[in-house]
């Protein structure tokens, strides 16, 4: 070789190095951009091509959970790329990423690479375990290998390529890819081509690191994101479920890997949140919201354009392990907020039996006080009644004044009766038989009115411990508040029926119900909303502290404009023997 010839190989070879050296930084360039793996694999395949003036540049990546992306860039008849993720059900790392083109001894020769296995002394092998050829179809060690193993038949799918070089490609210290290059011209490949292959696949493996780092890195922050997002949402003072759930539901499409065409969608006990576009027939990812053990929602992340199978079909691992995280964070919202509504209803309990008691006390000493007087003035009306001589206009006023003192001594015995001041005598008592004989007296009253009064009184209800007349007061007091709720005609329904452990009775109208505010004060003492003499506000206080002396309770069930329903639940008989109590 002459100097001449020695000087023009050095400029090549200075070229070539300078064009590789190019290449890598390209390569590496390419990968912090942070794009999609596919559209980095289009690039650095394209520039593969170019560099190497090959047909055909194959790159074989594994992927988690035995998975093989599988990306092809070809030169003829035209440019051309196609990517892929591979499922395979192979176990074995080079399975996974060889058995792509069934059984063939190309195939087999791919397995020897990736796994190391060959032998220095072996044709076509380099001391870095890459293999080439330049006469695909005339492997006479392939054809032996594969007769000796008592196999024959042709050497697997070639595509025409005479040259072939298949390079390993480390991430991450794990061969996990493999670079194929091919041509169709016979012996285009020589060492030193697969040198700077090997050159090459070590950067592409470091650029394939780096972005797999980088995108699990942008993943992480994106769920963290989305969780951060969700506990700042539930820290918000006051804030109800149906508000927190639409925010919420918002917040979950940015957290998944194509966030552009990501839907989502939380049901919480029957109760829909989803974004504007989500359909139930996309590719959807879900996780339960499970409360205490109880199943009560989900959540949903839907993609709504088709995506490529990834680890739980389109979706990554990390992305099962985010929902879940969701579902459990949503799941501990739940049971949070529900138990500060359970406080808080349990407060307004407290704070209203306190009310109660104080009113109650204040009560008593009132009645006590004005039971004195009363007494007089009663009895020296009637005793003035009884003159002789006495003129008429004196005689009904004095009527009138026996009339008011009557009125106001039942109004101090309901005060008492609230106070729990008037001794009970409890026995055992049919309900059906004191709701019958309280009705008795409301049949003529709700003809007149235009009412339809329906009994559906169950019959054979076990016993209970109870004052007959404080369950008629009860009675009462819950259908004259029916009725008077029924201005202009309706239909009045009462019940009873058995229940667990338990006897009830249910009064309900078609009146005009009650706003939450009504609702609230309801069972207040003096809270009405009649107009004046027409009722005194202790009629519903009285029917509480009865239910409640007699260990029951009450319910009301009501919507303004269609009318209220009262549920009085009494516990039945321990002894049934029917003898009587006293209480003071």
């Amino acid at each position: 070789m002459t100097p001449e010839s020695n000087d023009r190989m050095d400029g090549e070879g200075q070229e070539l190095l300078q064009d590789f050296r190019s290449l890598s930084r390209e390569l590496l360039r390419g990968v912090n951009r942070a794009r999609p793996r596919a559209r980095f694999l289009a690039e650095a395949s394209e520039m593969l091509l170019d560099f190497f003036g090959c047909d055909e540049v194959e790159l074989r990546v594994r992927e988690a959970r035995r998975n093989c992306t599988r990306s092809r860039a070809t030169r003829r008849p035209e440019r051309d790329f196609s990517y892929a993720v591979i499922h395979c059900a192979a176990d074995e790392t080079a399975d996974v990423l060889c058995g792509l083109e069934g059984d063939s001894a190309l195939e087999t020769i791919f397995r020897t690479v990736l796994a190391g296995a060959a032998q220095e002394s072996t044709d076509g092998f380099t001391e870095n375990g890459s293999f080439f050829t330049g006469a695909v179809n005339t492997l006479e060690g392939i054809r032996r290998e594969r007769e000796s193993g008592g196999r024959t038949g042709a050497l697997g799918p070639t595509g025409g390529y005479r040259s072939l070089a298949a390079v390993p490609v480390t991430i991450e210290d794990e061969k996990a890819g493999l670079l194929l290059l091919k041509s169709l011209e016979p012996d285009f490949f020589d060492l030193s081509a697969i040198g700077l292959a090997e050159g090459t696949a070590e950067i592409l493996g470091m650029s394939l690191a780096h972005g797999k780092a980088q995108a699990a890195l942008g993943e992480r922050v994106k769920e963290l994101t989305c969780l951060y997002g969700i506990a700042r949402i539930v820290e918000e003072p006051g804030i109800g479920f149906d508000d927190m759930f639409d925010r919420i539901v918002h917040l979950l499409p940015p957290g998944w890997q194509y966030p552009e065409v990501t839907e989502a969608r939380l049901i919480l006990d029957e109760r829909e949140h989803a974004t504007s576009e989500f359909k139930d027939s996309w590719q959807v990812q879900s996780a339960d919201i499970v409360v205490k053990g109880q199943r009560r929602g989900v959540v949903q992340v839907a993609y709504s354009e088709m995506k490529q199978l990834l680890d739980e079909g389109p979706f990554l691992t990390e992305e099962r392990n985010l929902i879940g995280a969701i579902s459990a964070q949503l799941a501990h919202i739940v049971e949070r907020k529900e138990a500060e509504q359970e406080t808080e209803r349990l407060q307004v309990q407290l704070r209203h039996a306190d009310r109660l008691a104080t009113i109650g006390q204040l009560a008593a000493g009132v009645a006590h006080e004005l039971n004195e007087p009363l007494g007089a003035i009663l009895g020296f009306a009637q005793l003035a009644m009884k003159c002789p001589g006495l003129p008429q206009q004196g005689s009904e006023d004095i009527d009138r004044i026996i009339a008011a003192s009557l009125h106001a001594r039942q109004i101090i015995t309901k005060l008492l009766l609230f106070a729990r001041q008037t001794p009970s005598k409890k026995i055992d008592v049919d309900l059906d038989e004191v709701v019958e004989e309280s009705l008795f007296f409301f049949d003529a009253r709700c003809a007149k009115e235009g009412i339809r009064m329906v009994r559906s009184l169950a019959g054979g209800l076990p016993m209970i411990v109870a004052d007959a007349a404080q369950l008629r007061q009860v009675t009462t007091n819950l259908v004259v508040n029916a009725i008077q709720a029924m201005p202009e005609t309706g239909t009045l329904t009462v019940a009873t029926l058995a229940g667990d452990k338990s006897v009830e009775l249910v009064v309900e109208d078609t009146g005009t119900g009650m706003s939450e505010e009504v609702q609230e004060k309801l069972f207040l003492p003096f809270f009405t909303t009649k107009d004046v003499n027409q009722g005194t506000g202790l009629g519903m206080a009285v029917v509480h502290g009865i239910v409640t002396a007699h260990g029951g309770s009450i319910e009301v069930e009501t919507e303004e404009g269609k009318g209220s329903r009262f549920r009085v639940r009494f516990p039945v008989a321990g002894t049934g023997r029917g003898e009587q109590e006293k209480e003071g």
